[in-house]
């Protein structure tokens, strides 16, 4: 099979939820780890830092992998899901991996799917760890898929665990509470293992504590560690000033960043204090600065024009699209567009209910069985008191916002990683040929 062959088989012949949604989900590790056990454990051969959380958890592997790399380790990336091109979800060094050994992969494995018919992510996460293993890498960052405890990533042993905040999003597999969603969370805690908590209180930081302790885990909450004392939005990305690593830019921008980077330097300071690593200081500010050529990392609140400004942002989720409202409220601009679209299994109404009420919308559906049709969407808004029109593409959408806006307006562009990708593909191709 060619490339684009193996990969349409894929989506054809094992569920995915980012195409199917729910009906894809199949928790738990006893497939996993059978499977894995036939090719040869690839997993127990990788020095590995996971990394968990509602939001923010792609930004903060992708930082730390850059920083990695700038250190000079060979580092493997793994996360999900994919905008564009399938190999997004693995790289090294910030390279995706091949179309052979997709190929390949995809060959050999054919008996596993006969066998075991795992989901797409669990067929994906042992590609990642084949890959990693085969290529030697010195360390390897694993994003989680979902929640965590009966994730197909969780059955590394990782050297450190990251768990970036709990917010609602899948809670009709997560649970639909906060406490339920961090019980799920915590299950990456290991046995011994150093965890980072980026954000949590009350309850949900109680239930981390509880974790940590049942199973000798040094403990370590970002809110408290005291690692960033300052950072500001600029035009290009942010200004931080750390405790430990002094002052430096950020190329990753927007209010989601701000809480990241207090997470990644805490995991910095703790793979320093624990001697996991060894890592410059010019290595920190190379990768904090290089982050999308050195990961790959697409869709982070990220410039895609400056006349009229536009910006894409892959938050899908409640928690997500508050902090992009926040992102969109520190901007100069005289008009505010919004190109809108999400998928029926999210929070939609909710989503909505936070968006500024003095901009026009142009609502489209994302192209997915899970996508929520732009009329429902559209007639939703208006009744809350937003304004647009439906369009019956993504590109349409663009195209008529594009075409409103004058130079000094914004436009934003999101709602679900579909609307971005699609987005991406067809008026920023030159954006995608540097990281595919």
């Amino acid at each position: 099979m060619s490339y684009q062959e193996t990969i349409d088989f894929l989506f054809s012949s094992v569920a995915c939820f980012q195409q199917q949604g729910g009906v894809a989900y199949k928790p738990g590790l006893e497939r996993v780890l059978a499977m894995a056990e036939v090719i040869g454990n690839p997993h127990l051969a990788l020095r590995s830092i996971h990394v968990g959380g509602t939001n923010g958890k792609g930004s903060t592997a992708s930082t730390l992998a850059a920083i990695l790399v700038a250190s000079g380790y060979k580092t493997g990336l793994f996360t999900s899901p994919h905008l564009v091109d399938f190999r997004e979800r693995i790289r090294i060094n910030g390279i995706p991996v091949s179309k052979d050994f997709v190929v390949d992969f995809v060959n050999k494995a054919r008996p596993l799917l006969e066998k075991y018919s795992p989901s797409f992510f669990e067929i994906t996460t042992l590609m990642a760890f084949s890959f990693f293993a085969e290529q030697k890498v010195d360390v390897a960052i694993i994003e989680v898929g979902m929640g965590g405890r009966l994730d197909s990533t969780n059955i590394i042993h990782p050297e450190l665990s990251i768990i970036t905040n709990v917010s609602k999003d899948h809670t009709q597999f997560l649970g639909t509470t906060l406490p339920e969603i961090a019980f799920e969370k915590a299950g990456i805690i290991k046995k011994r293992t150093p965890v980072v908590i980026g954000e949590a209180e009350g309850e949900v930081q109680t239930i981390f504590e509880n974790n940590a302790k049942e199973k000798s885990a040094p403990i370590y909450f970002a809110e408290k560690a005291q690692v960033l004392l300052f950072c500001k939005d600029k035009p290009d990305g942010l200004l931080l000033k750390s405790r430990d690593y002094g002052s430096f830019h950020a190329q990753l921008g927007g209010a989601a960043q701000h809480l990241n980077a207090r997470t990644i330097l805490t995991a910095l300071s703790v793979i320093k204090e624990r001697e996991i690593l060894s890592i410059p200081e010019a290595a920190v500010h190379e990768g904090f600065a290089t982050v999308i050529e050195k990961s790959g990392l697409l869709g982070r609140w990220q410039q895609l024009s400056s006349t009229p400004q536009i910006f894409c942002d892959t938050g899908h989720n409640e928690a997500g699209v508050a902090l992009v409202v926040q992102q969109i409220a520190r901007q100069k601009y005289n008009h505010l567009h919004i190109v809108f679209g999400m998928v029926t299994d999210k929070d939609w109404q909710k989503v909505l209910s936070l968006l500024p009420k003095e901009a026009f919308y142009y609502f489209v559906a994302p192209p997915s069985e899970r996508g929520l049709p732009n009329d429902t969407l559209t007639d939703y808004a208006q009744r809350i008191g937003l304004k647009g029109c439906s369009y019956p593409t993504i590109a349409e959408g663009f195209l008529a916002a594009k075409g409103n806006a004058q130079p000094s307006d914004l436009i934003y562009i999101g709602g679900s990683n579909y609307v971005v990708a699609e987005v991406l593909q067809n008026f920023f191709s030159q954006i995608l040929q540097t990281n595919l």
